[in-house]
């Protein structure tokens, strides 16, 4: 047996497990998330590097874990803040659904790299003044129109000493139709069952519309932030964020802006997210897959059908794409952010699961080939590929000359750019065929989530506040947003709006029946107002202390 556990020890009351592991000198098992600085140095010492982690167990080494993450920091002495209740009532709880139905209806429709819905654009710059009129007039929030349709607000602080935050979303939606058999229509903002319908409700004018309508209902009340802070809303996120967020980027570079961290869309609140875990889990995205399209193309000459070669361009295409489908990317689950995603939901699973969870040093091979069975959580085991345009021939009776495919890529956290494209290479494996790279970035950085983490923490104390039933935990996000653009200004990016979604409602984002409930855009609207007053703090509390080492 490689691995043996001594005096190990379930406790399921106080959700922890005690005990002593060991482990050959010749096993590598990943970096142990929850141990202190102090332990890994000495593994790192005692032990050789794994290439995709830093720091290995000491044999012989002994700790506890606790696996409930939802305390640490939740348990500690915060600095008192009188924070302003919102107190919804009827009028305006009315005044905030007409105005987020309002924006729903706006088509605001980027339909490729600088092509937009203009005329909505500069529709929606004049709805949103109309709609928040205090946070316009307000002496406290500065506003500008950036590249004619992004907005910048800066909210004056009265301690400048206090370091910035920005909070992103964007004003842009992709293309819908009522023809794609919506229940209704896509511009209608209609109500059905409690739920609001139409492109946007998700993605993303609920957070955009919920970080205004908290301002304003603020700014009512007679709040002034302690922290300054900024609000970004782009109108091209959704082909890119190269004119929108881009020039936003360059404005505030301008002014030698630098940032205590960056709130953005991307994760959320799952419930019931497998057959194996029960309770909802509020998932705060801490980075993102790097992306890259690919283009490959083969050339051969043309001629008629009745005189056919023994390979078409189509045919050495296919054969190529067929070898990439086949020979997907190495399993990477554990090597990186995905892992304390795992470690900070074990203690929702029953034993032995939670055990295993807690544990991914050891399980992370089984997890992992687990996770791949369905496309959902196979996006976390690997770089995923997938082919999403194949172009040739113009007549049935052609033999055409040229054949094109294009495949996209979402890169994992431990592999890179080049590390996927050299993948691509030895897969296709022919010379006939040419790969071009079309676009394409690395990875995000990985934000930090420990308790000295001021975004984090305040993040996950104003979810735990607003969804005191929720498990909060670091995710990693599988598509790109806005955010990646600010890395320059903070290390910590996070990605999170306040929606509630059950596993099929993914299919909702960028697709048909997009809808939100009232319950649940309000609740975005009180999330905001929790989070701005929380940040007025002037540092986090001392940690409490959760994890120790016996």
């Amino acid at each position: 047996m490689p691995y043996s556990f001594q005096g190990g020890r379930q406790d399921r009351d106080a959700k922890e497990f005690t005990g002593s592991c060991t482990f050959p000198a010749h096993a590598a098992p990943p970096k142990w998330t929850h141990c202190s600085r102090e332990m890994q140095q000495q593994t790192e010492a005692g032990m050789p590097a794994n290439p995709a982690t830093k720091a290995w167990v000491k044999p012989g080494c002994q700790r506890t874990l606790t696996l409930d993450v939802d305390v640490g920091l939740q348990h500690a002495q915060w600095e008192k803040t009188k924070n302003i209740s919102l107190d919804i009532g009827r009028e305006q709880r009315e005044e905030l659904l007409d105005n987020f139905k309002e924006s729903i209806r706006i088509p605001t429709v980027s339909f490729a790299e600088s092509n937009y819905n203009t005329t909505a654009l500069l529709e929606f710059n004049r709805f949103l003044r109309k709609a928040f009129p205090t946070v316009y007039s307000s002496s406290l929030v500065h506003h500008e129109v950036v590249a004619n349709y992004s907005h910048l607000f800066w909210v004056e602080g009265s301690q400048p000493d206090l370091l910035p935050y920005l909070l992103l979303a964007h004003v842009d939606v992709v293309p819908a139709s009522e023809s794609d058999a919506w229940d209704l229509p896509p511009f209608s903002a209609k109500e059905m069952d409690g739920f609001i319908y139409g492109r946007g409700t998700l993605d993303d004018k609920s957070s955009l519309m919920g970080i205004l309508q908290a301002l304003e209902y603020l700014l009512r009340k007679g709040y002034a932030p302690r922290r300054g802070f900024y609000i970004g809303l782009g109108h091209d996120e959704e082909v890119s964020g190269k004119n929108g967020a881009l020039n936003i980027v360059n404005v505030m570079k301008q002014r030698g802006v630098q940032l205590s961290f960056v709130l953005d869309e991307g994760m959320l609140i799952t419930e019931n997210l497998s057959s194996f875990l029960g309770g909802s889990t509020a998932f705060i995205g801490i980075s993102e897959k790097g992306s890259a399209t690919i283009k490959l193309s083969v050339s051969t000459p043309p001629g008629h059908s009745s005189m056919p070669p023994k390979e078409t361009c189509i045919g050495i295409l296919a054969a190529a794409v067929k070898r990439i489908e086949d020979n997907p990317m190495p399993r990477l689950f554990g090597y990186g952010p995905e892992r304390l995603s795992f470690e900070h939901m074990a203690h929702k699973f029953s034993f032995p699961v939670k055990f295993m969870m807690s544990n991914l040093w050891l399980f992370s091979p089984l997890i992992g080939r687990v996770l791949e069975r369905q496309p959902i959580s196979n996006s976390l085991v690997r770089t995923t590929t997938a082919v999403t345009m194949f172009n040739s021939g113009v007549k049935f009776n052609i033999i055409p000359s040229l054949a094109e495919a294009f495949v996209n890529l979402r890169i994992h956290s431990a592999q890179s750019l080049e590390e996927a494209l050299d993948h691509i290479r030895s897969r296709v494996a022919d010379e006939r065929v040419k790969m071009e790279l079309i676009d394409g970035f690395d990875p995000l950085p990985v934000s930090s989530t420990d308790e000295k983490s001021f975004g984090f923490q305040i993040i996950k104390k104003t979810v735990l506040e607003v969804f005191p039933s929720v498990t909060v935990a670091p995710g990693i996000c599988v598509g790109n947003t806005d955010s990646r653009h600010f890395k320059d200004f903070t290390k910590d990016i996070f990605r999170f709006i306040p929606a509630w979604l059950k596993s099929g409602d993914y299919l909702r984002f960028h697709g048909i029946n997009e809808r939100i409930s009232k319950k649940n855009y309000e609740e975005f609207v009180v999330f905001y107002s929790s989070l701005i007053q929380n940040c007025d703090i002037q540092k986090l509390p001392e940690p409490h202390g959760s994890v120790h080492e016996l």
